[in-house]
């Protein structure tokens, strides 16, 4: 099928996720179910002063399908500014993606992220000037304080030519808390048929199905993939057994060591074992001991406990 621009084998995408969505995550989920993966978070203005660990955030390899890179930025010329770099520095990207979604402070303060909600004609100048790259361009939103502002808001960007505006259902004074509104989301997919994509607690095969009820062209998979990893393989009818997932969760560590030494590659299968831990007998006690685990071979171990 054919969303956004690009040819996908199915709607389910993982989001990006900052100091998450790095190489070895994006290779697992893509083999793991993901039709589409996106960067980290990053700066044009990094791309732009040559710095060497923005670059590194452009990394690639041949094990990854459909990819964004998703790029922030406080200015259009800026933007395109970083997109011209990416392109140059790795020219294996499917699409550029915009962020207007993310509100902590240290992205918002200096204009980027959520707080270009509140300046429509730079979002809309953003979306045109960097569709004049070449790519396909996607952009993340979040839901404003109305819907008519919210309609408005995605109407500007497809009319400037954005392939795709997936709308995250709270505003961006909730950041993460309470609940994410989907008749905001709902109403988008009805308004600008086969151009929305869904994010916001997407923690089950049911909210998907939920998401794509709407009329939503995709769903983006955020949090919830790290609650439940094999999410996009159960969406598909496929299961695995606990003793596969753990293989797979051990193959995932040695590849995230290989290419992003061993303490990122902890930190992210801490990520991960809580999943694989939740439903067993003393759970509690094993998602702790998982918590302060100081190697892999130690959190390899705790996962491959039955029991207390």
């Amino acid at each position: 099928m054919r969303i956004g621009g690009i040819e996908l084998s199915g709607r389910l995408f993982l989001a990006p996720l900052a100091g998450i969505t790095t190489l070895p995550v994006r290779e697992f989920f893509f083999e793991h179910g993901a039709a589409l993966t996106h960067t980290e978070m990053i700066s044009c203005a990094g791309l732009i002063r040559d710095n060497e660990k923005t670059f590194d955030m452009l990394s690639v390899s041949e094990r990854e399908g459909p990819l964004v890179v998703q790029l922030f930025a406080n200015d259009s010329d800026v933007l395109v500014s970083g997109g011209e770099v990416a392109l140059e520095r790795c020219g294996k990207f499917s699409a550029f993606g915009i962020n207007m979604a993310c509100p902590m402070p240290k992205i918002t303060k200096n204009g980027s992220g959520s707080a270009i909600l509140r300046k429509p004609s730079l979002a809309k100048d953003m979306t045109r000037k960097l569709k004049s790259l070449g790519l396909p361009v996607w952009v993340k939103i979040r839901r404003l304080e109305n819907d008519d502002e919210t309609l408005r808001f995605a109407e500007g960007l497809i009319a400037s030519g954005a392939d795709n505006v997936c709308i995250h259902g709270r505003t961006a004074s909730q950041r993460y808390e309470g609940i994410a509104d989907r008749s905001i989301i709902a109403k988008l997919a009805r308004e600008f048929p086969r151009m929305i994509s869904a994010s916001g607690d997407v923690r089950t095969v049911n909210d998907i199905n939920d998401y794509l009820s709407m009329g939503c062209e995709g769903v983006m998979i955020a949090r919830g993939a790290f609650s439940n990893p094999f999410m996009f393989e159960e969406f598909e009818g496929r299961f695995r057994t606990r003793d596969e997932k753990i293989g797979e969760l051990v193959n995932f560590s040695r590849r995230a060591d290989e290419i992003s030494g061993g303490h990122k590659a902890l930190v992210l299968m801490k990520r991960f074992a809580g999943s694989i831990l939740k439903f067993e007998q003393g759970s509690a006690e094993l998602r702790r001991l998982a918590m302060v685990s100081e190697s892999l071979d130690e959190i390899i171990n705790i996962l491959s406990r039955r029991n207390l």
